[in-house]
């Protein structure tokens, strides 16, 4: 990962434009090549950003990071560097799920049919590069789908599924693969990611995974 502080304006260019003024600011450029822009609030979310596929140039008061996909660029024009270093981080182990996340993903592979009818599970907890998918299975029409489970669904869940479905899309034996993110309660500002990725959302109920009656009826 590469942490650098700089003074710089940044200008988002594609389907949508956005302006950032000149300040200082954090830019993170991880081992997946994506860039993110950050201030010294707002917690864990970046001001902008750009996922891979992408590439960085690099030139005399201009970075420009370009999507190898959809052409849409992130432009950072430099007056200072501040602060600019490299650190290795290797393999992440992975986020460890609390005790429902864990339960969630055992009770919705069980049931995969919840999600529809004909639906087959393939694996849980199948490996990547990044990290274990929570569920992999088909639909109903063959098609692979990657389902990542959390209790509280927030942006952060939707873009590490979105990583996921970028390297699985890469196997010509799973592609296409579509996302599906599952959770008891999914934030709006999720909601609304998981739709610009194309990425569906489902709300889970617990209580009626576990065949707990409700209303005189059994799950």
């Amino acid at each position: 990962m590469r942490l650098v502080i700089a003074r710089c304006s940044v200008d988002y260019v594609g389907k949508l434009t956005a302006h950032l003024p000149m300040a200082p600011r954090l830019v993170l450029i991880k081992a997946d090549k994506s860039v993110s822009i950050h201030a010294d609030d707002r917690a864990f979310k970046p001001l902008n950003w750009m996922n891979p596929p992408c590439t960085l140039k690099e030139e005399e008061g201009k970075w420009t990071v370009t999507h190898a996909k959809s052409g849409e660029q992130l432009i950072l024009t430099i007056e200072e560097i501040l602060h600019d270093s490299s650190h290795e981080l290797g393999i992440d182990p992975g986020l460890q799920k609390d005790g429902v996340e864990a339960h969630l993903q055992e009770l919705l592979a069980e049931h995969i049919t919840t999600l529809g009818a004909g639906w087959k599970l393939i694996r849980r907890e199948y490996p990547t590069a990044i990290g274990p998918v929570d569920i992999l299975c088909r639909d109903d029409a063959s098609t692979t789908v990657a389902i990542e489970i959390k209790r509280r669904g927030e942006i952060d869940g939707v873009e590490q599924l979105t990583r996921y479905l970028e390297l699985l899309n890469r196997d010509p034996l799973l592609a296409p693969v579509k996302g599906i993110f599952a959770a008891q309660e999914i934030k709006p500002q999720a909601r609304v990611l998981a739709a610009d990725r194309g990425i569906g959302c489902v709300t889970l109920d617990y209580d009626a995974l576990r065949g707990i009656e409700r209303d005189g009826t059994l799950f």
